[in-house]
């Protein structure tokens, strides 16, 4: 396949990286400086030094050259950039399949991906779908073994991707729940930056673990009240997910939590990691959802009035451990 990676970031350039011992990639960067610099060193040293990019892998800061003759765009933007980079796809009246691989609600409407896809094609989708699960970018350009789930409301057009996606070092499992898929992507990283708060205070091994286990079911009860199916939450893109970020060190929004519980500021910590952490701009996003909806977000809630500066990071944590015994049924 000749496939269209927009969004060099490290996320996007380890995709790239990865499918480019099997097929033709374009890897697209909106900076025709970035673009240049990436063309040159072949290796991306501002989100994934220390990995070289392919000899193979074609460079580009235009969309029309990015997308000639592909078969597939893969859109690896934060989600911020992904309505964007559609309204731009569909300016170039190119026709071609759609995968987005980003994660978390979009500030102000709170819609998730498919749902901004389905504004910016006007209801004319083309074959879409969305990439999500458990994957550090670092691992997967190592070539270390992955497991991710391709979701599309179009079972035939996920199983055709998903088979030419899949490899040893790049299981691709597929579903037709994209909204599970999505919002399971979305709410774990709010519920990593709480883990991260917790270990940065020291309290243990026993709270992340409760942190993680109640996190889960706050997003289960949110997936299912937007339409998921629950079995998507035992699966790779709801507790794989949730797990992999709440306890490894390479994700970004645990970082967060770790800073966060030092007492440094978000504005320091945002400058001090110079990549997006989705957590940050998805956890007002999730608990407007959560009260729209009727649905109990307290950890959510909790790492909002962190971020936002209502309370410290100790005392939000000792007010979620102290709240009202409750069952532990869902």
């Amino acid at each position: 396949m000749k496939i269209a990676v927009l969004g060099a970031g490290a996320w996007g350039s380890a995709l790239a990286i990865s499918l480019s011992t099997r097929h033709q990639i374009h890897l697209w960067t909106k900076d025709p400086n970035h673009a240049i610099e990436m063309d040159r060193q072949r290796i991306n040293q501002a989100f994934l030094p220390g990995h070289s990019l392919p000899e193979s892998l074609k460079i580009t800061a235009t969309l029309d050259e990015a997308l000639e003759g592909v078969n597939l765009a893969l859109i690896v933007v934060p989600v911020a950039g992904l309505r964007d980079t559609l309204r731009a796809i569909v300016a170039c009246n190119i026709k071609v399949p759609v995968i987005w691989g980003c994660k978390g609600f979009e500030s102000g409407t709170t819609y998730l991906p498919h749902q901004i896809a389905a504004e910016e094609f006007s209801g004319r989708l083309p074959p879409c779908g969305v990439l999500s699960g458990p994957s550090f970018a670092e691992e997967v350009a190592q070539g270390l073994p992955t497991a991710l789930t391709l979701a599309s409301k179009d079972i035939d057009f996920a199983n055709k991707m998903a088979a030419e996606l899949h490899s040893a070092r790049l299981r691709i499992y597929t579903s037709e729940d994209v909204v599970g898929v999505e919002t399971g992507g979305a709410v774990k990283n709010v519920i990593t930056i709480a883990a991260g708060i917790s270990d940065g205070i020291g309290f243990g091994h026993n709270a992340r673990a409760a942190l993680i286990t109640r996190g889960l079911s706050e997003t289960m009860r949110l997936g299912l009240g937007l339409g998921g199916d629950m079995k998507t939450f035992m699966g790779l893109a709801g507790v794989g997910d949730l797990i992999l970020t709440s306890t490894g060190d390479l994700s970004r929004n645990r970082q967060v939590g770790l800073m966060l519980a030092e007492g440094k500021s978000l504005a320091d910590i945002l400058d001090a990691l110079g990549h997006v952490a989705e957590g940050v701009h998805t956890a007002k996003s999730v608990l407007q959802l959560g009260k729209q909806l009727n649905i109990e977000m307290p950890i959510t809630q909790a790492v909002c009035d962190i971020l936002h500066g209502v309370v410290s990071a100790k005392k939000a944590v000792e007010v979620l451990l102290n709240r009202e015994q409750k069952s532990e049924i869902y």
